[in-house]
């Protein structure tokens, strides 16, 4: 099988944003990611979150140099686009942004989200202004870089406590007019909600991120209007509860019955052996 091209991974992943829904689901290492490419997904997301456990380190807590390695680590293991979760940038202001952003490129990533979260709990969100102007910074670095690399402009309100659809709205339409490809509103969850949204960012496509059972299937979200759904750190929280769970009932009760119904070895040993033989062809 031929690797693909960077360049062809980028052109892929735009057009996967032109028309339809999408699923985008993220792998926090090169297993998962390679599991996921073997289920048929057409491109793959980082989750900041589901890396960062993965590491012992609380989201957000990661160097960005080893970050990047984990983004290159997945370009790298990955026929797939890679969007990348570069939280605000790593940067304290627009400069270290743009900084930032053109080592994320590097990596080989098709897509980078920046977010207007601060990271503080006291002042959750930088004001409009300034995230404005990060987002702004992203797509200078972008264009600079004269690499195809769509840019995801994320309002992060709902998630952090301060759930004003309006002002989520406004911020995505401002972050919309500084350059993101896409728009991304993070834990908003009603149909309401979703539909207001997607109608405001038209014709730009909406990233909707499905991190539990919101009750919508695909077809569902399709219908109003989504164009892609990520999953963000859910994926690696499922597999860590199984394994916490497991591993508490062995520490507290001397008990193994959370092994039960577990894809045994040998499922593991034929999908990544016939998956590496596919790659060397």
């Amino acid at each position: 099988m031929t690797k693909p091209s960077l360049a062809d991974k980028r052109k892929t992943f735009r057009a996967l944003h032109e028309r339809g829904c999408f699923v985008i689901p993220n792998p926090w290492d090169a297993g998962s990611a390679r599991y996921l490419q073997g289920l048929g997904f057409k491109a793959l997301a980082t989750t900041s979150s589901g890396f960062a456990f993965s590491q012992a380190y609380p989201d957000g807590g990661v160097p960005l140099d080893r970050v990047l390695a984990h983004f290159q680590e997945l370009t790298d293991a990955s026929d797939l686009p890679i969007n990348a979760d570069f939280e605000s940038g790593y940067a304290d202001d627009a400069a270290g942004v743009i900084r930032n952003v053109r080592r994320c490129i590097d990596t080989g990533v098709a897509g980078v989200s920046i977010e207007d979260a601060t990271g503080n709990k006291d002042d959750p969100l930088f004001p409009l202004d300034e995230a404005v102007a990060r987002i702004a910074a992203a797509r200078k670095a972008i264009d600079d870089s004269k690499q195809d690399v769509m840019l995801v402009g994320r309002a992060e309100g709902f998630l952090v406590g301060r759930p004003d659809l309006d002002d989520v709205i406004g911020r995505l339409k401002a972050y919309s007019a500084a350059g993101a490809d896409i728009l991304y509103a993070p834990l908003i969850k009603t149909r309401e909600q979703i539909e207001a949204v997607v109608k405001a960012v038209a014709p730009k496509p909406f990233n909707f991120l499905n991190s539990a059972n919101f009750g919508f299937s695909v077809d569902d979200l399709a219908a109003m209007g989504v164009r892609r759904i990520s999953v963000g750190g859910t994926l690696a929280r499922v597999a860590w509860t199984a394994f916490v769970h497991a591993a508490r009932e062995i520490a507290t009760e001397g008990r193994f019955t959370k092994f039960d119904g577990n894809m045994p070895n040998s499922d593991f040993n034929a999908f990544f052996s016939a998956d590496r033989k596919n790659r060397t062809l």
